[in-house]
């Protein structure tokens, strides 16, 4: 049976997503819920156990458990060392569909890096064709400078079709460019290089999100 103690935290999602500055979409995205859950729990009705739990992954909390044992609400104050906590280690970017091979070939020609990954537990046949895709694109970005124009054509097919059957599977792709500095090597007094890191990120298809925060600093494929 639920407690009134074990609610108070699950009530308070909102606040968390919040100042995340994430969409509930995103939420529900990240802990691998469906929408509707998310705005179950945020009006304050019963959550189950594992939805308390994929929750509390969804926020990081080191204690899975953390939404099913009494809950101390946090003030405004801590709330707010949180956020500026969360902003400085995080960057929100604007998520932009990703939906034809042309558009992801070109992004493969600008990008000196890349993080892919889906957002939520895909099926083994999605996971295998995100995977498929990635490394098309990876290998494609290695190279592409020895396509010719005409050869490039059968590189947008290629991967339109990972689009097209990551998109029958129910995955829907998102992607954001940033510019980063990056030091090669193990010398720490290495001067910084100018980067471009491409982010393609993999949500449920109908829940994508606006927007979707990433680590400031993170692994990134090269």
């Amino acid at each position: 049976m639920e407690t009134a103690a074990q609610l108070t935290g699950v009530t308070h999602i909102k606040l968390f997503r919040e100042m995340r500055q994430w969409s509930q979409e995103q939420l529900a995205a990240i802990s691998g819920l469906n929408v509707r859950t998310i705005q179950r729990v945020e009006h304050g009705l019963s959550a189950s156990l594992d939805t308390r739990r994929a929750l509390a992954r969804a926020f990081e909390f080191e204690d899975i458990d953390a939404f099913n044992k009494p809950f101390a609400i946090p003030s405004e104050e801590e709330f707010k060392a949180e956020k500026e906590k969360f902003d400085r280690e995080h960057v929100t970017l604007t998520a932009i569909p990703l939906t034809t091979g042309k558009q992801l070939s070109k992004l493969a020609e600008s990008c000196t890096m890349d993080l892919s990954e889906p957002a939520f537990e895909l099926t083994r046949e999605a996971d295998e064709t995100f995977a498929m895709l990635v490394d098309y694109f990876r290998e494609y970005r290695d190279c592409a400078d020895v396509y010719n124009e005409t050869q490039k054509f059968d590189v947008y097919d290629e991967m339109q079709s990972h689009i097209d059957a990551l998109k029958a599977l129910g995955v829907s792709l998102r992607y954001a460019t940033r510019k980063v500095q990056v030091k090669w090597g193990a010398d720490a007094d290495a001067k910084p290089m100018p980067a471009t890191v491409l982010y393609v990120v993999g949500f449920p298809l109908g829940e994508e999100p606006a927007q979707f925060a990433t680590p400031k600093s993170a692994g990134i494929r090269l």
